[in-house]
Order: structure tokens, then C-alpha cells, then sequence
């Protein structure tokens, strides 16, 4: 067994993940996003294309990748995307690039995506995807949110409702659930359960050359 005065720390490296969060539309996922992207480091964006035209405040290659439908039929032709859906008469797909290189090198991608590029995600790629789902506290609350943001018109809203109803029923299919009634006791849980992850002992790729230095 080695020295423990001599023994040198290998490079504890691990894998990086796919970190999805999910909810029916005004139930926090964007915010929860902002939130965790702005108080760890060691998680991106994974940026999505998109060929629904840009909200006020948004910028291209940031928020999303704005491109024709034309160019996204293309980008289907050519398999570049990681996932992706229809969404509200729109689509977004998410680009294979860099991500999965980024995966080894121990990077971890943010996904903000509904249920469809959820499965999508998980049947390309089951082992580093890790997915939460968040709940609004009511379906009232949910459309207080949404007439509260006054983005939409009233039949919008009504047709973001019917899709609500839609996503919820597919919680069961996520490794997480929270039910976001408070948004900051929302946010301990999602980035508790991201640094849960991260200790996981088969993404923790460093381990193996430790513990035999550790052993010898």
C-alpha cells in the first residue's frame, strides 16, 4: 500500500453530463436555467436552433440559433441534431457539434427542452443524460404565471394549457421531479441534484487510476 505522506493526487477527471430540465410552459424552467447558469461555472448552455423568430431581448448564437425552415430541413437531411421537436407551430433541435467531446473532456451541457427531446436525448444517449421535471404548485398557478408574463393572447394561453396537461402526464418518465412553489427552495433542490450527479462513482473517471496508486 502506498505512502499516505508520498502519495501523489491523480487528476480526479470525470464525464461530463446531459442536465435536462423540463416543465410545462411558465413553470420555471427558463428561470431555473438563468438561475444555475449564473451560480455554477461548470455547466453551459447547450444552445438550441430554432426557426421560431426571435422574442425582444433575444441574441442569435446565445438564446438560440435563428434559422429558416428551409435550413432546418437541411440540418435534419444531414443528422446534426443531438434532438428535436415541434413545439407551438415551431422547431428546435439541439446541434451534435461540440457536445459530445465536450462530454469527455468533463463538460456539462444545460438542456431546457419538453418531454419529446427528453426521450429523444435518452435513446441516443441514456448514460450521461440526467433529467428533472419540474411541477407548478397548481394548474391555477401555472396560468397566473402565464397571463401575469402578458406575452401571449388569451387563445395562446389556452392552447399553452392543453399542452401543460400534456407534459405533466409524462412526469414519470424523468430521474427527478420538483415541484416548484418556491422558485430559490426550487433552485437548492435542482443544483443539489446536480452536484449529486457529479459524484456519481461511474462519472467520476478518475477514480480508477486513485484508488490503484491508493492500493499499491
Amino acid at each position: 500500500m502506498a505512502d499516505q505522506s508520498t502519495l501523489s493526487r491523480p487528476n480526479l477527471s470525470r464525464r461530463g453530463m446531459l442536465f435536462i430540465l423540463s416543465s410545462p410552459s411558465g413553470a420555471g424552467k427558463t428561470t431555473m436555467s438563468h438561475k444555475l447558469l449564473g451560480a455554477d461555472e461548470e455547466i453551459k448552455l447547450s444552445v438550441s436552433v430554432t426557426t421560431r423568430p426571435p422574442r425582444e431581448g433575444e441574441v442569435d448564437g446565445i438564446d438560440y440559433h435563428f434559422v429558416s425552415d428551409t435550413k432546418f430541413e437541411e440540418m435534419v437531411r444531414n443528422d446534426e441534431f443531438y434532438e428535436w421537436a415541434h413545439v407551438f407551430d415551431h422547431r428546435y433541435g439541439t446541434p451534435k457539434g461540440y457536445i459530445r467531446q465536450g462530454l469527455k473532456e468533463g463538460q456539462d451541457f444545460l438542456f431546457d427542452i419538453d418531454w419529446q427531446g427528453t426521450q429523444q436525448l435518452y435513446q441516443k444517449d441514456q448514460q450521461d443524460a440526467v433529467s428533472v421535471f419540474l411541477l407548478p404548485p397548481s394548474l391555477a398557478a401555472l396560468r397566473s404565471r402565464l397571463e401575469t408574463r402578458a406575452l401571449d393572447s388569451a387563445e395562446v394561453i389556452e392552447g399553452r394549457m392543453r399542452r401543460a396537461r400534456d407534459e405533466i402526464s409524462h412526469w414519470a418518465e424523468y430521474d427527478y421531479v420538483v415541484i416548484n412553489d418556491d422558485v430559490d427552495e426550487c433552485f437548492v433542490k435542482v443544483r443539489e441534484i446536480l452536484h449529486a450527479e457529479r459524484m456519481k462513482r461511474t462519472r467520476q473517471t478518475g477514480l480508477i487510476p486513485f484508488v490503484r496508486e491508493l492500493m499499491e
